[in-house]
């Protein structure tokens, strides 16, 4: 799809750029991301894929704005507590981008819904605090074709891959599902700035795939420790 002369301008710096031009900026407005949760890894992926110029962005999220939620998940203020994530995220998102089209979905992942609506998206980004969540995304991608980028934070601590691209390794490769997972019944601390940087790289993977460039972290697994300031590679065997 052509680019208009005011998206032109407006992705002037990306169109400069040797490795996007004009076809690399046609490929983001033609491409379609879903992000599933819009907390504090969604919050930095959706501001930059909005920003960057992504076509069309789904949002994924059943949860409303909480006190808690604002040391860390920058989409939101505190006129916003109490409201849908999904809702205010998809009007912030206009207001920054109004050449995006963006579909809020105020309800969870399941089973019963996964297939028919990432069937509808080119690449799948878990932004996710919830393992189950991460399997079903994993499965549901597999069965599709569509690659899903990965990011998980915990304290000062994060991690990121690409599962599911051109036949890479998938998310059981690295974590097996058992009968015994579950996800955590207590919040785990995490300090604020962590998943601007784990989210702001997830947006980057995003770009990466949409571009066809090389260097999508398939088959590897980035570790953070932003507190040691440590970057760890590793590899993942599929």
């Amino acid at each position: 799809m052509s680019l208009t002369s005011r998206e032109k301008e407006r992705y002037n710096r990306h169109i400069i750029l040797q490795e996007i031009g004009i076809q690399g900026q046609e490929k983001i407005k033609d491409s379609r991301v879903l992000v599933v949760g819009a907390g504090g890894l969604g919050s930095p992926v959706l501001y930059y894929l909005t920003a960057a110029g992504v076509g069309h962005i789904g949002i994924m999220d059943d949860d409303a704005v909480s006190e808690s939620n604002l040391q860390r998940q920058i989409l939101y203020d505190t006129t916003h507590v109490g409201t849908s994530k999904a809702i205010i995220a998809a009007t912030r998102l206009n207001q920054l981008n109004p050449f995006c089209g963006i579909t809020p979905y105020s309800f969870r992942l399941t089973p019963g819904n996964a297939l028919e609506i990432i069937a509808t998206y080119d690449i799948v980004v878990d932004a996710t605090d919830n393992l189950q969540a991460r399997y079903l995304i994993s499965d549901t991608c597999a069965e599709l074709g569509k690659p899903f980028v990965y990011g998980s934070i915990c304290e000062f601590e994060g991690q990121l891959s690409v599962f599911n691209y051109h036949g890479g390794p998938s998310y059981r490769d690295l974590f097996p599902y058992h009968d015994g997972v579950k996800d955590f019944s207590q919040p785990l601390g995490v300090v604020g700035v962590l998943p601007g940087v784990i989210g702001s790289l997830q947006a980057n993977e995003v770009i990466k795939i949409i571009l066809e460039k090389p260097g999508v972290l398939s088959g590897k697994l980035l570790t953070i420790d932003i507190l040691n300031n440590t970057y760890l590679t590793f590899a993942i065997e599929k």
